[in-house]
């Protein structure tokens, strides 16, 4: 397939390798360089070919889909089957008595518990409801101790800064 011709990606062929890079996770700036173009005739090719802009929003969605899943399934945690490869040591005896050992190796599964992941969990919150969970400076208002602390700053400012005919400053 020569590089650079657009109607050679909008064949089957060609729409199937940019929907694999896509899949793979390659950015529009890596699947552009496969391609043998620029970013910017990616770009282009985009607006005015729905089937190269399409092929390119499948393929990224399957990814999504598989790392949002993987988030999820990372913040609340669970049991998961993991797989183990075991050695297995036999003993015998053959025709003549003699022990004998025979070692193979053997898959099992065991069923171990991962807990929920705080980060997962405060990101998956804070982009799914951030009304509630998005960092946000909170302003208290102030307490009477502090409103009198003020008062009283005010006073002691006012008494201790005069002009020289004596009148207060005010504050």
């Amino acid at each position: 397939m020569a590089k650079g011709k657009y109607k050679e990606w909008l064949e089957p062929e060609g729409l199937l390798k940019i929907e694999g890079w896509a899949r793979d996770g390659l950015t529009d700036e890596e699947i552009a360089h496969n391609m043998g173009i620029r970013c910017s005739t990616l770009y282009e090719w985009k607006k005015k070919h729905s089937e190269i802009s399409e092929t390119l929003k499948k393929g990224k969605e399957v990814v999504d889909r598989i790392v949002e899943n993987a988030l999820f399934e990372r913040a609340i945690g669970g049991s998961h089957k993991v797989k183990k490869t075991i050695k297995i040591r036999e003993t015998y005896y053959d025709e003549y008595g003699r022990k004998c050992e025979k070692e193979h190796l053997a898959t099992s599964y065991d069923e171990v518990y991962i807990p929920g992941d705080t980060t997962a969990q405060i990101f998956w919150l804070k982009n799914r409801k951030p009304d509630k969970w998005r960092d946000k400076p909170v302003e208290l208002p102030p307490t009477v101790y502090e409103d009198n602390l003020i008062d009283a700053l005010k006073g002691t400012a006012a008494e201790d800064w005069k002009d020289e005919d004596e009148s207060e400053i005010q504050i």
